[in-house]
């Protein structure tokens, strides 16, 4: 069988180590669009921080690694797939015969459409080589102004602060991190960042980035302020890297269209990770979920798939989220934000940044959300994906939701003890 896997993140590294396992014989390539080795997005962060060099982000780290394993590893951008051919289509006008197809490409930043965003100076930070040029700008004392302060502006933000700069976060929500913490607790990390010396405007868009004079830019905002930069970092959101496989006259939307099986339109073609439309565990639907975890687990459950004699069903991952912002930890799971006809219960010490927010669909916990608290992130995430019936323990969690590690080891007890 020849395999070809396309991207070099961590879906497709790791889809291609289970294709190898699982057909010895097989000829497997892995092609990435970037001239580096496969390396991982999470651990740029830790390059900006000077923690690890830049072979620290790599995924495997010795040199033969991928030969040892004779996994081929081609760095070209993929344009097209000729699905009468079963080949893909590189950009120097070569191609790649397949029997199988992963399509593990990820996601690119989106741009917000505002004058200006193109200037240099103005960054993402998605790719090494965005980082090399954010190590270069961003000096300590540097003025930098952040857009947007969702999940991939946190981890930023986190590694600005650490590199001593003055930082301005512009969020256009009326909380930080908005799609993993309510109100409350949105607002907790802002006042957070804050008392650590960051500038934070929620509420507050972007207008226009224009040339201010001695190598600064300005960024224009709503409401008429305005703050001089050394450096605009952008992480306003990102898109599925779908559209070759669109043009190729794959079914997508969000991402690219798949089955329970992570198969998609074309028999011979699987999806994994933040380009795979796949199946939320907590709700059913077929969603992008643009986590580490969900495409590790989308690339395994894929490459078993795509290998004959091992199919299985993937189940839905949960959705979870766990972010460090200037040390305050945040962290969300499943229907965090609760469900039609459903209770909550929530906990609040705004003095010491400390919250807990739990919800229930009957006796089940199908969503949580916590600040200040990691002890319970593993019973949190075990609740919820087990789907344990609490029964009294429900009640008692109503009232004082701080009891969820004796619920889980009660529970737990109980079904080890079947009466």
């Amino acid at each position: 069988m020849i395999y070809v896997v396309v991207g070099a993140g961590p879906a497709g590294v790791v889809a291609a180590e289970q294709l190898r396992k699982l057909d010895p014989l097989s000829n497997v390539t892995i092609i990435g669009a970037e001239p580096e080795p496969p390396y991982s997005r999470m651990a740029i962060p830790y390059f900006l921080t000077n923690k690890i060099g830049e072979e620290g982000t790599y995924l495997r780290k010795t040199d033969q690694y991928y030969s040892s394993k004779n996994i081929a590893v081609v760095n070209k951008r993929v344009q097209s797939i000729d699905t009468e051919m079963n080949r893909v289509l590189t950009d120097d006008g070569d191609h790649y015969r397949y029997d199988k197809l992963l399509l593990a490409t990820g996601a690119s930043p989106s741009a917000p459409p505002i004058p200006g965003i193109d200037s240099p100076g103005v960054h993402n930070c998605w790719t090494l080589e965005d980082a090399r040029e954010i190590v270069r700008l961003a000096k300590p004392g540097a003025s930098v102004v952040l857009m947007g302060a969702g999940f991939i502006g946190c981890i930023v933000l986190e590694s600005l602060a650490l590199r001593d700069v003055k930082l301005t976060v512009v969020e256009m929500e009326n909380r930080m991190v908005p799609r993993m913490m309510n109100d409350v607790s949105g607002n907790m990390i802002k006042r957070w960042c804050e008392e650590k010396g960051v500038a934070v405007h929620t509420s507050t868009r972007a207008e226009s980035i224009e040339q201010a004079g001695g190598g600064k830019l300005r960024v224009n905002l709503s409401g008429g302020t305005s703050v001089d930069a050394d450096l605009v970092i952008s992480a306003t959101g990102v898109r599925s890297n779908m559209q070759f496989a669109v043009d190729s006259g794959l079914q997508a939307d969000q991402g690219v269209v798949v089955n329970e099986y992570l198969q998609t339109s074309n028999e011979d073609i699987y999806a994994a990770g933040d380009v795979c439309q796949g199946k939320d565990f907590s709700t059913g639907e077929y969603t992008v979920q643009a986590i580490q975890p969900t495409a590790v687990e989308h690339a395994k459950v894929a490459a078993g798939n795509m290998v004959r004699g091992h199919r299985s069903q993937h189940a839905g991952n949960v959705n979870m989220n766990v972010l460090d912002t200037i040390g305050l930890i945040s962290a969300s799971f499943g229907s965090w934000m609760g469900v039609p006809g459903g209770e909550s219960a929530e906990l609040l010490n705004e003095d010491e940044y400390k919250y807990l927010n739990l919800q229930f669909k009957d006796d089940v916990l199908v969503g949580a959300s916590s600040l200040g608290l990691t002890q319970h992130v593993g019973v949190l995430r075990g609740l919820i994906q087990s789907q344990t019936r609490l029964g009294e323990w429900k009640d008692r969690l109503l009232k004082d939701p701080m009891r969820i590690m004796e619920a889980y080891l009660s529970c737990a007890q109980a079904q080890a003890d079947p009466v």
